[in-house]
């Protein structure tokens, strides 16, 4: 682990999820490998409600070998496939609450050439830009699912709170019903890495 950047403690996690998607903007997503180590401060989130909210994948209390992850403790590593990406999640309720939340954008903080390497970009703003383009520039894989947060070489360390927080609905869930205009998108305002 990096000393500057000490985990954040599985405490931290047992939040309710919206406030918990709230209280991540502005802390550090760290991911060390043989390669070196990057970082980018969280600048958007989106939460999912589990069982009641249509637009998780745990709705109606879905457990597949997917979402098996989600029905466990707060502050463990969900990653999914979606498409030619891998997307992470931050397991956010209690045991059988099986709640999450989206880590959308990042801005880079550290280990910024490490991740032009392995995502080479003409425009900066779009390194990190995106829940995709985030796990490419910083090698978040399937290989972190189930891992918490608070102990592997995927975690979350104590960054600035931001001074304002705006919140709108998600993006790219339209066949979700109601759920589709739930305000559950969290982001830093004015900051250029957030996805749109």
């Amino acid at each position: 682990m990096d000393e500057q950047l000490k985990p954040l403690p599985k405490e931290f996690y047992e939040t309710p999820t919206l406030d918990l998607a709230k209280e991540l903007l502005g802390c550090i997503l760290v991911k060390e490998t043989s390669e070196g180590v990057s970082s980018g401060i969280i600048v958007e989130t989106e939460a999912y409600l589990g069982t009641v909210d249509q637009a998780a994948h745990s709705y109606q209390n879905r457990r597949t070998k997917r979402t098996e992850v989600m029905f466990h403790d707060a502050g463990l590593v969900y990653t999914y496939q979606m498409h030619t990406h891998c997307l992470v999640n931050v397991v956010s309720g209690p045991v059988d609450v099986p709640e999450a939340i989206l880590i959308r954008a990042v801005e880079p903080f550290t280990g910024i050439d490490l991740m032009l390497k392995r995502r080479p970009v003409t425009n900066f703003k779009n390194l990190t830009s995106g829940p995709g383009k985030l796990t490419k520039a910083m090698h978040i894989t399937m290989d972190d699912y189930g891992k918490p947060f608070y102990n592997s070489s995927l975690y979350i360390t104590q960054g600035k709170k931001p001074r304002q927080i705006d919140h709108g609905t998600r993006i790219g869930i339209d066949n979700s019903g109601e759920a589709k205009n739930y305000p559950y998108r969290f982001w830093i305002p004015q900051n250029p890495f957030v996805s749109r």
